[in-house]
């Protein structure tokens, strides 16, 4: 069983915050033995579901073509066997997003940081369509306690982000369904055998391009059963269980979580 990459689960529990870490350049974008059955499914969906995983407005134009030069360039210096193959029929943000497994985002500085372009093939749980063109509080204005803790230090960041330091962030959730693609907002809570509740994690990356001084947002997804991490990795169960009994009521609404911090405890108590 290939080992899960990253368990962002806090031994204090869990707790609103940013948790930015230095990126190394070397490491901007993540390539592993998934790549080509999820560049397979960002085919189909950009087919199938155009409207649904890109989303652009012209002040967004010149910074995706940037953004498609410096991704060729990572993967050419990078990862030299992975030929890029794309069609410059295509805007910029979709050639790039065919070339990684990641989701894309280009956010502009106007009156605010907007979002100008993204292609999102693999969302949890939120429509892009309902975020292009706003800002940043906007964005995340469904989230609870954001506009309290995170707004402010969020706006900062991207103020003060420089080309030559960018910074990285690992989220997590506890989802009922293993799809990569899920842009519908309904949360359902996980329930049953923990080998149908899946704990997902978002690999993001803040990076600010040089030419156009636009900042680019990677999201890269990771998704297992809570009954694989837990064979892996021997305190997951509690460590989760701890994040569960001690995330706001206001955030379990939000997640779903309603009750599954009882029913993990119940499947824990019989493994």
């Amino acid at each position: 069983m290939e080992r899960f990459p990253y368990v962002p689960l806090d031994a204090k529990g869990w707790r609103m915050a940013m948790g930015l870490r230095p990126l190394d350049p070397s490491r901007w974008l993540e390539v592993d033995a998934h790549r080509d059955g999820e560049l397979e499914l960002k085919r189909q969906l950009l087919e199938s579901a155009f409207d649904v995983v890109v989303a652009t407005n012209p002040e967004g134009d010149e910074a995706s073509a940037e953004l498609l030069v410096e991704v060729r360039a990572f993967l050419a210096t990078h990862h030299p066997t992975l030929a890029p193959v794309t069609t410059s029929r295509e805007h910029p943000i979709v050639e790039a997003s065919r070339l990684v497994q990641e989701d894309l985002c280009v956010l502009v500085r106007s009156d605010a940081w907007r979002l100008r372009a993204a292609s999102v093939c693999f969302p949890s749980r939120w429509s892009l369509a309902t975020k292009i063109g706003t800002t940043l509080d906007d964005i995340h204005r469904p989230i609870p306690f954001y506009d309290d803790q995170l707004a402010g230090p969020t706006s900062a960041v991207f103020d003060r982000l420089r080309p030559e330091r960018s910074f990285w962030r690992l989220n997590w959730t506890l989802i009922d369904s293993p799809a990569l693609h899920q842009p519908t907002m309904v949360r359902g809570a996980p329930h049953g055998d923990l080998e149908r509740w899946y704990f997902r994690v978002e690999r993001q990356t803040l990076r600010r391009l040089e030419v156009t001084g636009a900042i680019v947002f990677t999201i890269r997804n990771y998704v297992a059963s809570a009954q694989e991490m837990c064979d892996q990795y021997e305190d997951f169960g509690s460590l989760l269980l701890h994040s569960l009994d001690t995330t706001p009521e206001e955030m379990q609404d939000y997640k779903g979580w309603r009750g599954v911090a009882e029913q993990l405890r119940s499947a824990l108590s019989v493994r």
